[in-house]
């Protein structure tokens, strides 16, 4: 049979991007397929200052690159368009603590995996580019202050970053020697989260992406993989339109690496099992062992009125309350001030009906102190919001089948593990807010979807389709490739078994890099058959 390519690559994000330039450097053909559109520098100005530009809403219209998905137990934010997350992430690229290399989860897939990863950590920082940032800004002050209150004081400091901090007047091309595309330094403008319009930040359509395009990769965007049909020595793809159901075309390839993020990826496996029964022979831990990243967000709206934090990177510094927690302070743009509608009393509480229950009352008794932030109309100027990530043992899961939540249709469901679930308080979160609280004369607040809806809320979700030595530990084997499927991959955060505890992309990529690294071994042994 003819294939159309060697390679289709679903999703264009970090394990997407790094597949595509890797295996398009030993002549492979290979096709990326991506569910959201081209974003361009014009489309991340308008989405800094334009909320409706900036999301992604197909039943609304709206088709910009950032989404928001709620399921019962679980608030999921992420990227969609070419480059993925890389889009709207901070550019924080940090190597994760041991507790995530001898996690049990996945520990003895390795004999160490510290050191087997190592090559690959630092392959990935040459290609993403990354540098300690240099700013300081009084968020940065309020946060050092914050450690030195927590005890955490030697822990602080400037984050490792993707992004060019070099002359922000003069294009260059700093990172690939005029094989890249010409940059301008960054310019300290908040707006790392919405794109980077100015062209700092090094998400993927900057490095990786660039230069798989270079080598003739087609990245073909708007394209919403539905399933995946297995043919005779290769895949059958299925594809349409985001927001236009129905028509579908096909695309067929040798291997297939599925690379659309955990939601992307675990819907996709999911459809192909038990809607289309395509593949009915998927492990039954598809959908377990899913993370959160043991995540939490809080805020502090600074209460002097003519305080502005905004100047800076997204994220700058940060520092770790204790051997387990990472915290992070976040500046927002102007279109992210929809987010105020979010923010509620800071209340403590380990059991969700409890704790509801006190943020209602906090409402009912200090109506005016609770929705400070509702009043607030340029909040974003003045909010610091603290990422909280944790490398603890706690989970969720996902099913499919029908959910009001997507309008009666099928869809991901998320549900608890028979484990420790996935907390919706981090106390340490709570913590680090009332002390930046106090050192800012600011008014604490958490997120609604925590408090008051008892979920975990993560821009950075784990697992579902974790690697295993066994179909029934997990979906895919050490190198990727999805048990009782020869040719078909998951390469993206949905493989990764145990929380990173940090923003998990510089592992992503590095997974990616040690992924590929594998696949050519093989392909390097027998050719013809990786071959269309």
């Amino acid at each position: 049979m003819a294939f159309d390519y060697d390679v289709i690559i679903v999703g264009s994000g970090f394990g997407g991007s790094v597949s595509a330039l890797r295996l398009a450097e030993q002549g492979l053909s290979v096709a990326v397929l991506e569910q959201g559109r081209r974003v361009t520098a014009q489309d991340m100005a308008r989405a800094a200052h334009d909320a409706k530009a900036l999301t992604w809403m197909p039943a609304l219209g709206r088709y910009g690159f950032l989404a928001q998905d709620v399921y019962q137990h679980l608030g999921v934010v992420r990227g969609i368009g070419v480059g993925g997350g890389s889009l709207v992430y901070a550019a924080v690229l940090l190597e994760p603590g041991a507790g995530f290399y001898n996690d049990p989860a996945w520990k003895e897939l390795s004999s160490d995996w510290a050191a087997e990863l190592a090559p690959y950590y630092a392959t990935a920082r040459q290609m993403l580019g990354v540098n300690e940032n240099p700013h300081r800004g009084i968020q940065d002050h309020w946060l050092q202050q914050t450690a030195e209150r927590l005890g955490a004081e030697q822990s602080f400091g400037g984050v490792p970053q993707g992004i060019y901090f070099g002359d922000s007047t003069e294009p260059v091309d700093p990172f690939f020697a005029g094989r890249g595309p010409l940059r301008k330094g960054c310019n300290k403008c908040g707006q790392c989260i919405t794109g980077c319009a100015h062209g700092a930040k090094n998400s993927l359509d900057k490095n990786y992406l660039y230069l798989a395009e270079a080598l003739g990769v087609d990245v073909i965007a708007e394209s919403q993989v539905t399933h995946i049909e297995p043919l005779d020595d290769g895949y059958r793809v299925l594809r349409q339109h985001p927001g236009r159901k129905g028509k579908q075309s096909a695309l067929t390839a040798r291997q297939v690496i599925l690379a659309a993020g955990v939601t992307g990826t675990l819907e996709i496996l999911f459809a192909s099992r038990d809607h289309y029964r395509t593949l009915p022979g998927l492990s039954a831990a598809l959908g377990q062992h899913v993370r959160t990243n043991s995540e939490a967000v809080v805020s502090i709206l600074a209460r002097d009125p003519s305080i502005d934090v905004t100047a800076g990177t997204t994220i700058s510094t940060h520092f770790h309350a204790d051997q387990h927690t990472h915290i992070t302070q976040n500046r927002f743009p102007p279109s992210y001030n929809f987010m105020r509608w979010y923010m509620g009393p800071l209340i403590d509480g380990d059991k969700p009906w409890l704790r509801r229950a006190r943020v209602l009352k906090d409402f009912l008794l200090h109506p005016l102190r609770s929705t400070q932030a509702w009043r607030t109309s340029q909040w974003y100027r003045r909010v610091s919001v603290l990422t909280v990530m944790q490398q603890a043992d706690n989970q969720l899961a996902f099913t499919y089948g029908r959910t009001l939540l997507r309008g009666g249709r099928r869809a991901l469901r998320s549900r608890v593990a028979a484990a420790q679930r996935a907390p919706s308080f981090l106390p340490q979160a709570n913590q680090a807010a009332r002390a930046f609280a106090e050192v800012s004369g600011g008014v604490a607040h958490n997120v609604l979807l925590e408090s008051l809806g008892g979920l975990s809320v993560t821009a950075h979700p784990l697992g579902g389709a974790v690697m295993a030595q066994t179909p029934g530990a997990g979906v895919i084997d050490k190198n990727h490739q999805v048990f009782g499927y020869p040719g078909l991959y998951v390469v993206d955060g949905s493989a990764i078994a145990a929380n990173v505890g940090v923003n998990p992309s510089l592992t992503i990529v590095a997974l990616a890099e040690r992924f590929a690294a594998e696949f050519v071994k093989a392909y390097s042994t027998d050719a013809a058959s990786f071959r269309k």
